[in-house]
Parts: structure tokens; sequence; C-alpha cells
């Protein structure tokens, strides 16, 4: 997950529903740290992202940024959170990582990079067709040449699967109790996760919109913003894309790249 896009001036008052991670920024890892695969991640990003310097948008508490800097590859992050920010900050080589503080929809940096990434399904958070469109333009405009655009999602058949679900016990870090509920509204593309957390004796809920789409959309989306598939995995450890895949590793180029 990723955290909620606000304004770079101005902001109007916060939304409940998606103040999660202004909220919990302290504990998001704690009780979400699983949702990425950090080893193989990291490895497949500092693979791309060599010599740098590399993007992420909506890096949060930095679970990938800190360890691909690590690498030795010098990383900027874009951060709606001013508190996922200053966790991130706090933490060890923190302060070695370019923030910028903005809606990372729109990349509103200076600069270019040979590789602009999200994870953790952090691309579907933009709320609708036209802002995902927007972000892939943005990304293609701050692409080096030979640069990439990486991000991974969920296939909208495993939505539909998990539909009926009534619940899930999701794995934590800290033995946190922590529940999700997926709503999926298939004629709108979108679905809502709701996450009941039993923290000691308190109980709390974050509540997060998404909006999918399918491989062929966002290959189309490419397209329109001058990219196209450089290769497609079935994860971050780099197999292979099948039938029997959850989600998908996307891999985008400018379109005039050899």
């Amino acid at each position: 997950m990723s955290v909620d896009a606000e304004p770079t001036t101005a902001p109007p008052a916060e939304d409940p529903d998606r103040s999660y991670a202004n909220r919990f920024a302290a504990r998001y890892d704690d009780w979400f740290g699983h949702a990425v695969p950090a080893q193989d991640t990291v490895a497949l990003l500092a693979e791309l992202g060599a010599p740098g310097p590399v993007l992420e948008l909506g890096p949060g508490t930095g679970r990938i940024a800190l360890p691909l800097a690590a690498t030795g590859l010098e990383v900027h992050g874009i951060d709606s959170s001013p508190a996922m920010a200053a966790e991130l900050r706090s933490r060890p080589g923190g302060e070695h990582i370019k923030l910028t503080i903005g809606d990372f929809t729109d990349v509103p940096v200076d600069g270019s990079y040979s590789l602009i990434y999200l994870a953790g399904g952090t691309f579907f958070e933009i709320p609708s067709q036209e802002a995902q469109l927007r972000c892939f333009e943005a990304a293609a405009r701050h692409l080096k040449p030979g640069g990439v655009f990486v991000f991974d999602s969920l296939l909208p058949e495993t939505l539909s699967a998990s539909q009926s679900a009534a619940g899930r016990v999701l794995p934590t870090a800290d033995g946190s109790l922590v529940v999700r509920h997926r709503q999926v509204d298939r004629a709108a593309q979108r679905y809502e996760s709701h996450y009941l957390i039993a923290d000691g004796r308190q109980l709390n809920h974050v509540h997060v919109r998404f909006r999918y789409a399918g491989f062929g959309e966002l290959d189309l989306m490419a397209r329109l913003a001058g990219l196209r598939l450089r290769r497609r995995h079935g994860g971050w450890a780099g197999e292979p894309f099948h039938d029997s895949c959850t989600y998908h590793v996307s891999v985008y180029e400018h379109a005039d790249s050899l």
C-alpha cells in the first residue's frame, strides 16, 4: 500500500478514510510489512536501476527505498504523507534519501532517472484512469534514455476470485491480529480493502480504495505515454508470468529504446 495523495500547497481537510499513512506511520511495517517481499524486490530494482539515480513513488516508511540505497544507488522518493516521510528519515540511512512531499501522480521533481518504480500495489491507489495515465506520462518524461518504469499489480481475476471471501487474517511482524475484508465493484473497476487491527486492547480500522486495471489496459496506457513493455514477471523474484500468477511486475521503457 501507499500513502494518500495530497496537494503540495493548501491541502484540504484530511479524509478520515484515507488518513492511515499519517495516523499509523509508526506501526505501518508491523502490520503491513509483509505486503512486498523486500529482498527480491530490492534485488530486481537494483539490477534495473543501475547506474541511477532512481525514484520511488510512494516510498512510505522506506521498506524498499532504504535497502535499495544500501546497494549504492542514489534513491529519491515522492510521498504525500509528512508522517511517513518523518518515519523514513528517522531510520538508519534515511538522511540519504532525497524526499519530496507531494502527489506522486504528477512526479513533481526535476531531473531524470534510470528507474522510476512503485511497489506493494501502490499504482492502483491512483484513483482514476485519467490520473493513472497521467502518472505514466509523467514517469516517461523523467526517464533517462534506457530508463525503465516498474510497478507491481494484482490481476483482476484474482480480485474477482476473492470477492466472496468474508475475511482473511494477514501475517504481521509484531503478532497483532489483522483481518482484511475486500469489496470489489467489477463494473467500476474498483475495490476497497478494510483492515481491522487488534493492537493490544485497541481496535483500529484502516480503509483503502483502489482503481484496478488489467495488464492489457496498463500496456495501452504505457503506449499512449510513449512507453512499451520490456518484460513482465510473475513476481519480484523475476519468475515467469503465467496463468497461475496472482499478480505481475511490469517493466516499461521508452518506445524508441533499442
